[in-house]
Parts: structure tokens; sequence; C-alpha cells
């Protein structure tokens, strides 16, 4: 086995992993601090500001408060089940990111290769993210079933429900995107758009249907019904406590960071810079994934902003929604947008 089989096949790869792993590690822990930040700075309060300057060592301190706790099984749950649950959930909210593209092929002169800023590119990377993804939730039904307790099986009974009402939506939205890239590759989709408009110019109704759905899928404020504290304590992880319930919580933020990624990979240009723009201060060859973190940021954003403005719908209305308003403005969109294909193309 050659050093080139080795280099390119296994040390970069393993790298890649290595760095987006950590860095998304990262990102999920900040993301809680920011979370608290934004809306207390939306409430008029300060949020936290013991641990650290300005709280930035708070991250830290509740990853070792979790890891301290005591973790509880309820002496009536299915043990093998409640304990692989959180392990269910936070895997594939990760492993999506392996065919997500951060930026462009760049050249490394100094070990004589061009690395792609990915991990991976399939021809099926969109088939792939929507599949995986959509394993996540199997954790969160199974460990409110294993806990034996009321509430937490309310709460995988709506997460279940949601599901089904909301990916069939999620689903057609991204079907316009596919039409006008013709290919599956997120990062053909991507180079898809450098020759033209973003798709979200081409495809409005897609990407909001995509946004909406993609919030109701992570089971963010407003379509937090699985959880509703109000209602349900916590829903389906009402029984966990300590290292299993960061597990959960790792999984929710890694997949909101996984819908604003894809937002901005199928309908916002992904590393591509708006109007071509150039930064001086930046290198060149690390512009692309400045503007692809800078969008998602953007969207995440969004996130804590809908959690910190809307009340959370009644559980009829998060049906009706999915069912009577998204579904046929999706099936909508994908007729019409294959007429105007068809007319334009032939």
């Amino acid at each position: 086995m050659d050093i080139d089989f080795l280099i390119d096949y296994l040390l970069i790869p393993t790298i890649k992993i290595g760095i987006v792993f950590a860095a998304l590690s990262g990102v999920v822990a900040y993301l809680t601090l920011l979370e608290r930040k934004v809306i207390a700075f939306m409430q008029v309060r300060l949020g936290p500001m013991r641990v650290g300057p300005h709280g930035l060592l708070q991250p830290i301190a509740d990853g070792l408060k979790l890891m301290l706790k005591e973790d509880i099984i309820p002496s009536g749950a299915d043990r093998l089940i409640f304990m692989m649950a959180p392990i269910i959930t936070l895997i594939p909210a990760f492993v999506v990111f392996s065919v997500i593209p951060f930026g462009p092929t760049i050249p490394l002169p100094f070990i004589d290769r061009e690395i792609a800023l990915h991990i991976t590119d399939l021809n099926i990377g969109l088939l792939f993210v929507l599949s995986v993804s959509s394993i996540g939730i199997l954790g969160v039904i199974l460990g409110g079933w294993a806990s034996n307790s009321k509430y937490p099986l309310l709460g995988a009974l709506r997460s279940a429900a949601q599901m089904v009402s909301y990916e069939v939506a999620l689903g057609f939205s991204v079907i316009g995107v596919l039409m006008l890239a013709g290919t599956l590759s997120l990062v053909e989709i991507v180079e898809a758009q450098a020759n033209g408009y973003w798709f979200v110019f081409l495809q409005p109704v897609g990407f909001l249907l995509f946004w909406i759905c993609g919030v109701a899928e992570t089971n963010r404020a407003p379509f937090d019904l699985p959880e509703a504290e109000t209602e349900l304590v916590a829903g389906f992880h009402t029984e966990y406590s300590g290292f299993r319930f960061s597990l959960f919580f790792l999984a929710e933020y890694a997949s909101m960071i996984a819908i604003a990624s894809m937002a901005v990979t199928l309908f916002w240009g992904g590393w591509l810079a708006p109007f071509g723009l150039t930064l001086p201060l930046i290198p060149l060859a690390i512009q692309g994934v400045f503007w692809f973190s800078f969008k998602v940021v953007i969207f995440l954003y969004f996130y804590l902003w809908f959690r910190a403005s809307w009340p959370r719908y009644r559980y009829d209305q998060l049906m009706n929604i999915g069912w009577k308003i998204l579904l046929p403005l999706a099936m909508a969109n994908v007729i019409v947008t294959a007429v105007v294909a068809l007319f334009l193309w032939g």
C-alpha cells in the first residue's frame, strides 16, 4: 500500500472528520450560550454573566455539571432502550455533516495536493441527508416510550405525528431544487448556483416551505410540541438526567445547525460569496468557509428569534398547518416548477 493512498484515503479524511467533529461540538456548546444571551437581550436582561468574562465560560460549566450529575434510570423503564435512545438521536445529527460542503476545493502547495472542503461528495448526498436525519427521530420516540412514564410517552407520540406531518412537505420542498440543479450531489447543487441565480430567487416558495418544515423537524419553537414544558414537563426527555440528557441536548442543537446548513447549501449559494465579493482581510482560500459560516449563523439567529417571539402552537394548529397549508403548497410548487422548466428548457 503506497504512501499516496494512505494520505488520500486515510490521513486526510481522518483529519477532516476530526476538524468537523471538534468544530461542530464547539459551535453546539456556544450556541446554547448564544441562545440564552439573545433571548435575554430581547427580554431586556443580561443572561449568564457570572462564569468567565460576560459568561463566556458558561457552556463549559454546564457541560461539567451535566457530566457530574447522577444518571437516574426509572425502575419501570426498559433499561437498554432507555440508555440507547439518546445515542440513536445524536449520531445521525452528526453524520449528516459528512456530505455537507463547507467550501470549494483549495490547493495546498506544501503537500502538492488539492483539498476539498467536505468530507465526502456523494452523488446522492441530498437523499443521504434526508434519510439519515429521519433516523434521529426514532431515538426521541424510543426514549419517550422506554421511560415508562405518561409525559414522555405523550411527547414521543407527538413527535411521531409531527415527523410524519412535516417530513412529507419537507421532501416536496426540495424537489424544485433538484429540477433546477439536475443532481442530488450537494457540491454540484452549490456549483449550479454559481452559474446563475441562487436557488432562493428561483424557488422562494420552496425555500420558505423547507425552512418552516426544518424548524418543525427540529422541535423548535413555535413547533416544540414534543417538549412543551407548560404541558408535558419536558416531554420525551422528562425522565432523563445527567449525561444522557446532555446527549439529547447536543442532538437538538446539532440538528439546528444541520437544517441551517442545508438551507444555505440548497437555496442560498452554499460557500458562494454574494455578488462575487472578496474580503481583503481574509485569505482567499478560506473565504468560502467564511461565507458559508456567516449564512449559517444568520439562520441560527432566526431560530433563537423565533423562540423569543412566537408562542407555541396548539396541537390541532400544528396538524392543520402541516396537512392543509404546507403540503398543498409544496405539491403546487413542484407542479409549477415542472411546467415552467418544461416551457423554458423543453
